[in-house]
């Protein structure tokens, strides 16, 4: 069984929102997996590579790890919306 892409054919709906978090927080790929890895979650550059190009599924693990990171919600992760952090 295939494995479930968005409309446009991408593998996640998170890509252009770590991307545009990243560059606010000034981190380089690398700098996010060294955070992620503080923080306990086992992500390294690759991985955020290929998620930002959709080359790449995301995990609910990895969902949280980023929104734990950023301090940003799910919804704005998945959505782009409603940036708060979750509670």
């Amino acid at each position: 069984m295939p494995k479930p892409r968005t409309k446009t054919g991408e593998k996640n709906l998170i890509s252009n929102q770590l991307i545009e978090l990243r560059k606010q927080k000034n981190y380089s790929q690398r700098d996010l997996s060294y955070l992620l890895q503080l923080a306990g979650y086992d992500m390294d550059k690759n991985v955020i590579t290929r998620i930002e190009t959709n080359k790449r599924y995301v995990t609910d693990l990895e969902l949280q790890a980023l929104s734990q990171v950023f301090q940003v919600s799910y919804d704005y992760l998945i959505e782009g919306n409603n940036k708060a952090e979750n509670t």
